[in-house]
């Protein structure tokens, strides 16, 4: 009998966060800066050089820690993970273990089976990023030592996850919640966002938990779930084929669609962990606790309900807008302008979000202000115009830059509403077309669309298609 196995897995996020300097000296963090131009004494690991703490780091870590409803630790303390690599300079990272400054949270996910999924999440901790290793030079490896000292946090979830799909929506609303924060881009491909899977499986029914392999490289939601569907997979062949599972860490590699062995899988111990001497504990008073949750902007999850119940939307509207702030506040601004939100609605989640795709650019650069997008939706709202022609004004404004009640009187755009003009044209049609009125009369119901889609070549687009479709209605009769 084929034995079935369930999947058990534990995330671990970690988040570059947006300070202007590093987390425990004065050096930029720029991204793309030239290499080994952002250093100095202090990341590059030089004896005798103390680190201070950046206080924004604290103050992001617990943004975030209170946005995943996470307990917030009074005193927690800094801690020497010991390991090396050439990209950390030190032999050590500065981390914490014990004592985390934010544990306990959780947060929900939504499946496509219905069912509401809660994630617990286990700790958020401080840390300082390592340097890079860049490997594609030929038979040399560089490092970069720029990233070394980049503040960070780790979000370790408990082994609560069981499908890809479940780690996906998790680790899309990490990066919705730190984009929301503005603690972090959240851009996976330049690694300021970067995730970790451990992967366990055993037979469904069964407590105890399988031998664990943790894969990394990955940067981007999709390749998470490739990933993870990938290694599952692979662990159950193998222990279908009688082998046993090896605890490793694996690197992903994208373009072969499979992981490869990096090394074995490290546990706590192996890091020797020790409390930092050099850093003194991060006590967190209630009073600074109060007052950045006083700080915290309204979150995806809470806007996306409000969207729902202040304008009407269906679910999907509201979800799609909220993935973004930056789409989520477009389109609030547009649908405060208008008299149909799910209009502003449906032109932000497909002429908007279109373009932006096609010319890959942030909704900061786009050419076509709230106020203009308004001002087109109102031109249809008040008849002027129609959805078709809309559209064309649309990509009018994209490309010069103009207002659209302009580009309409420029082009002599406005929308044929005139009912005699409207009667002329479909009789016209009918008499053009007497096969096919006979047609709709003998209860071919589709050629009805044939005769306004002729309305509208001949008028280019222009006739009004409420008036249309009614004159149409009583004129083939």
């Amino acid at each position: 009998m084929t034995v079935k196995y369930e999947a058990v897995i534990g995330l671990e996020v970690h988040a570059q966060l947006q300070t202007n300097t590093k987390i425990f000296c004065s050096c930029s963090t720029k991204f793309a800066a030239e290499p080994n131009t952002n250093v100095c004494p202090i990341c590059l690991g030089h004896p005798g050089v103390l680190p201070k703490l950046n206080e924004k780091v604290v103050e992001f870590a617990i943004k975030m820690g209170l946005a995943t409803n996470c307990s917030i630790r009074e005193y927690s303390v800094s801690a020497r993970k010991n390991y090396f690599y050439p990209d950390m300079p030190k032999g050590y990272q500065i981390s914490q273990y014990d004592k985390p400054i934010c544990e306990n949270g959780y947060l929900i996910v939504h499946p496509k089976n219905g069912k509401e999924k809660k994630i617990r999440i286990t700790r958020i901790h401080i840390e300082e990023d390592a340097g890079k290793s860049i490997h594609d030079q030929g038979d040399h490896t560089l490092i970069d030592i720029n990233r070394s000292g980049v503040p960070l946090i780790e979000i370790v979830t408990e082994p609560d996850i069981e499908t890809a799909e479940e780690a996906g929506l998790y680790l899309a609303k990490i990066k919705q919640i730190v984009q929301y924060l503005e603690i972090c881009d959240g851009n996976m491909e330049e690694g300021s966002l970067r995730c970790d899977a451990n992967i366990s499986i055993r037979p469904v029914g069964e407590q105890k938990l399988g031998t664990r392999s943790e894969i990394k490289n990955m940067n981007s939601f999709r390749n998470v779930e490739r990933a993870i569907n990938y290694e599952i997979k692979r662990q159950q062949e193998l222990l279908e084929d009688g082998g046993k599972v090896v605890q490793e860490t694996l690197l992903w590699d994208a373009d072969a669609n499979q992981a490869h062995p990096m090394r074995g899988k490290e546990e706590a111990h192996d890091y020797r962990y020790f409390p930092e001497p050099d850093l003194v504990p991060i006590v967190v008073l209630d009073e600074m606790i109060l007052e950045i949750r006083k700080q915290l902007p309204e979150l995806p999850e809470a806007i996306k309900n409000r969207f729902i119940l202040q304008f009407n939307l269906p679910e999907y509207d509201a979800d799609t807008l909220t993935q973004s702030k930056d789409v989520a506040l477009y389109f609030e601004s547009v649908a405060k302008l208008v008299r149909d939100p799910k209009l502003a609605s449906n032109w932000v989640m497909v002429e908007v979000l279109r373009i932006l795709n096609e010319k890959k650019c942030k909704l900061l650069d786009f050419s076509v202000k709230p106020t203009d997008l308004a001002e087109l939706i109102g031109l249809i709202e008040h008849n002027i115009i129609s959805g078709k022609i809309a559209r064309e004004v649309f990509a009018i404004m994209i490309e010069d830059n103009k207002k659209p009640g302009q580009i309409v009187r420029e082009q002599n755009l406005t929308q044929i509403t005139d009912e005699g003009m409207l009667k002329d044209l479909i009789s016209s049609l009918i008499q053009k077309f007497p096969g096919e009125v006979q047609q709709y009369r003998d209860g071919k119901d589709k050629v009805f669309g044939f005769f306004v889609g002729q309305v509208m070549k001949e008028s280019k687009g222009k006739a009004n298609p409420r008036a249309v479709n009614n004159l149409l209605k009583d004129l083939l009769k």
